[in-house]
């Protein structure tokens, strides 16, 4: 049988809270022993949002579900003379972004804004551990 949660339920798993925003990792390998794929919660609040940034080989989706913010995306720079491309987004708007791209969010709305944000294959999860402002917040 494989190790690892076959069910995980998000009230029962911890916050890991940084200087931008929160989320909680609801698959990932030392959760669900998942080789190819990390999915978090994430949430902004009104005015937060994290830095431009990049995930190293590593595709991501991000699934708007409570919300609203600023999409900042630098693919097909040539195409755009080379300024990235800026996308409103908001509940039930889905962002592709390519393995190793650089990308930022924001949340411009009054509300928290919520994000399922999932890593394609894993290893986003290890680095935001491994971030200063990084803290595990108890259930």
């Amino acid at each position: 049988m494989i190790p690892g949660k076959r069910l995980v339920r998000p009230e029962e798993e911890p916050f890991a809270a940084f200087n931008w925003g929160k989320l909680k990792f609801l698959c990932e390998p030392s959760l669900t022993n998942a080789e190819h794929l990390t999915v978090a919660h994430v949430y902004l609040g009104p005015g937060q949002g994290h830095l431009r940034h990049n995930h190293p080989g590593s595709e991501e989706i991000l699934f708007v579900i409570a919300g609203e913010g600023e999409q900042m995306v630098e693919t097909d720079l040539e195409e755009n003379g080379g300024q990235p491309q800026t996308f409103h987004v908001k509940a039930g708007d889905l962002v592709h972004i390519p393995a190793s791209v650089y990308h930022q969010t924001v949340n411009t709305g009054k509300d928290t804004m919520q994000i399922l944000a999932v890593y394609s294959p894993c290893g986003p999860e290890k680095v935001l551990r491994e971030l200063p402002d990084y803290r595990l917040l108890t259930v």
